[in-house]
Parts: structure tokens; sequence; C-alpha cells
């Protein structure tokens, strides 16, 4: 494509292929169809088991994964000033979703976080997370350049309203993964160490009031620290899977675990994967995760803009810790917990979402952007 591209061509599509960071792109694509390829292994067992056509599961990832990537190619050619305007109002549709949860969402497994819109199923704290970020890092930089304003303070007011709509349905996982984002823009613009020390106490003091008042966060914490006391067939056939893996796999279609793992497709992916193709593929696919994050954060500190700094580095901590969430749990190192292996797992709502996510790191890191807010 470079060779078909000249640098002289100044149409929209030749300037953002000469600026676009090129190695994360590619990092970003081959992750993609690692996710479509595990889906071969992982969806059919469970389409079956629901009576529907063996590849439909199948059929309808793909189809989310190709407008994902419309959205995440769409979204990487916009400029930053674009990028705020569009993430308010994504942000600001997330926050009637989220309130229409409330009152018209399908609880599952305790929580109400699903709601029909136009026949699709949609998660909106899915879509909530990215918006969050870039518009939390917006208000945070445009404090600490105009003196009157006070981002920070309006930045947290939005922050404890997307939390409380979070812990209403509840999802603890969520409001814990936006809690960290929001935690480490503000530790990035410089919030003193004493205030960090205040929201670590807080964080604490809340984990300790979801584990009584929350019913299945407590439960799930239980049968972490003691398995005997519940239900921990999956997390037990998880383990089993990857015993029975071993370092290179049992062959593509040959693991068993997926025929009997209820969410073998969603939150334990991996699973899957390390039965039929082993702990080499996994530890590949872990090092991938590794160098999409690794690679955003050294594209950024190159940055002098605070807004690009705070806004990638929101987006790729939740990248990764969502990465690390859901590995750990596979591992049982962490209480169990629903979230999504990124680009992985099946999921229309998380594979949109983190379209949108991994294309505003895109458009925010390439470099005609970064020379315009650096101005």
């Amino acid at each position: 494509m470079k060779a078909s591209i000249a640098r002289t061509d100044n149409s929209v599509l030749g300037r953002w292929w000469w600026s676009v960071d090129h190695f994360l792109l590619s990092a970003l694509f081959i992750l993609m169809g690692m996710g479509l390829f595990l889906s071969f292994s992982a969806t059919p067992p469970v389409a079956e088991r629901l009576k529907l056509d063996t590849y439909f599961l199948i059929k309808h990832q793909a189809v989310f994964l190709v407008l994902s990537i419309a959205v995440m190619l769409g979204i990487s050619m916009q400029t930053p000033q674009t990028i705020r305007r569009l993430s308010c109002a994504v942000l600001a549709f997330a926050f009637v979703l989220l309130a229409l949860v409330l009152v018209h969402g399908s609880e599952i497994k305790g929580s109400s976080r699903w709601i029909r819109l136009f026949g699709i199923s949609v998660q909106p704290s899915e879509i909530a997370k990215p918006a969050f970020a870039v518009v939390a890092a917006w208000l945070i930089s445009l404090g600490k350049q105009q003196e009157h304003f006070h981002g920070s303070l309006i930045a947290t007011g939005v922050y404890l309203s997307l939390g409380a709509l979070l812990i209403c349905q509840p999802d603890f996982g969520m409001t814990v993964t936006v809690s960290v984002i929001f935690g480490t823009e503000l530790f990035l613009s410089g919030l003193p160490m004493i205030w960090m020390y205040v929201l670590g106490v807080l964080g604490a003091v809340g984990s300790v009031c979801a584990y009584f008042l929350i019913p299945h966060v407590h439960s799930r914490v239980d049968r972490f620290l003691n398995p005997e006391s519940g239900d921990t067939f999956q997390v037990r056939t998880a383990m089993e899977a990857f015993k029975n893996g071993g370092f290179l796999g049992r062959g593509p279609g040959e693991g068993q675990i997926k025929n009997i793992l209820p969410d073998a497709h969603t939150d334990f992916i991996m699973a899957v994967a390390a039965e039929e193709y082993g702990l080499i593929f996994c530890l590949i696919l872990t090092a991938l995760f590794a160098i999409i994050v690794l690679r955003g954060f050294y594209l950024i500190f190159k940055d002098k803009n605070l807004f690009t700094l705070l806004a990638v580095s929101g987006l790729l901590v939740q990248f990764g810790l969502q990465a690390l969430i859901n590995i750990a749990s596979s591992l049982s190192l962490i209480p169990t917990k629903g979230m999504t292996l990124p680009f992985i797992s099946y999921g229309g709502s998380s594979l949109v979402s983190l379209g949108f996510g991994m294309g505003i790191v895109l458009a925010l890191t390439r470099s005609t952007n970064t020379t315009k807010e650096s101005k």
C-alpha cells in the first residue's frame, strides 16, 4: 500500500496513511484476525446449545468486526477537535442508555446491563468507557490551561454520575475500570499524591461496601477465596483446559472444554485457545496486548500536549486492564468478572466500543495531529 500512495498525495487517505503509526495499526489488525480465528473454535458449540445455525455466531462476530474496523479507521482520520466533540455526543448518548437500562434493561447474572436498541442488544457501559476517557481528559487539560475553569471538578462530577449509574445496575467491575481510567488521568495531570492516597482509600472502602452490599460480588469473592463455598464449575473447567492444552495444544477443533463451558466464547475464550493451541499461543496473544499498550505509551510520551497524554493514557489503561482482568479471571488469579478479552471475545458492543477507542488512539498519535495539538 505504501507504494500505491505517494508521500505527495494530499488526499484524506494519503495524509492519514503517512501520519498514522503503521506498527500500532498492524498490531491491532493482527489481534482482530486472531479474534476471528478463535471464534471458529469457540462459538459453534455455543450456537448449537442455543439451537442456532452452527456458524450463526461466527457470522454475527464477523459483521461486528467489520463495523469495528470501519469505526476504528474512520475515527483515526479525524482531528482532535472532532474527536472531542464526538466523544461528548457519544457519552451523552451513553448516559441516556444507562438510565434506560435501569428501567427497561435485561437482567443477566444479577445485573441489568443490556438494552434492546433497533432490535440489537447493546451494553451502554461499553460505549461509555472510551468516550468518558476522552471527555475527562479534555476537561482536566482545559482546567490546566484556563485558570478560572474548574475542569477537574467538572470531570469528577461526570465520573461520579457515571459511577452511580454503573453501581445501580450493578456493575462493580465496570465501575472499577472507569475509576482506574479517571485515577490514571488525574495522576498524570499532576494531582498531589495526598489526593491519590485519599482516592485509594475511598476505592478500598468502596470495594468492601460492594462485597457486603452486592450479592453477586459477595458470592464471587467467597468462591474465589473458598472454592468449596459455591459453584466454581467454569473456573475449574477453564483450568482443566489450560492443563489439557500443554505447550502446543491439542490441535484446531480438538478441544472438548468448549462443549461444556457456558461462557467459552466470551469470558473464558482464553481457555479455549489454551486447550486447542497451547501455552505458547496464549503467551504470544498476551504479548500482543502488551505490545499495543507499550507502543501507544511510547508514542504519546514523545508528545507534550496534555490532552493527548491523558486521553490516550486513559484508553490504553482501559484496553490493558480489560485484557488483564479477563486473562487473570480465566487463570483463577482474581475473582471471576464478566469482562471480554479485547477484540478476541464474542460481543458486538465490545467490538464497536474497542474500535472507537483504538481509533481515537490511532488518531491522537498521528504525526500530523500531534504536531497541530502541540502548537
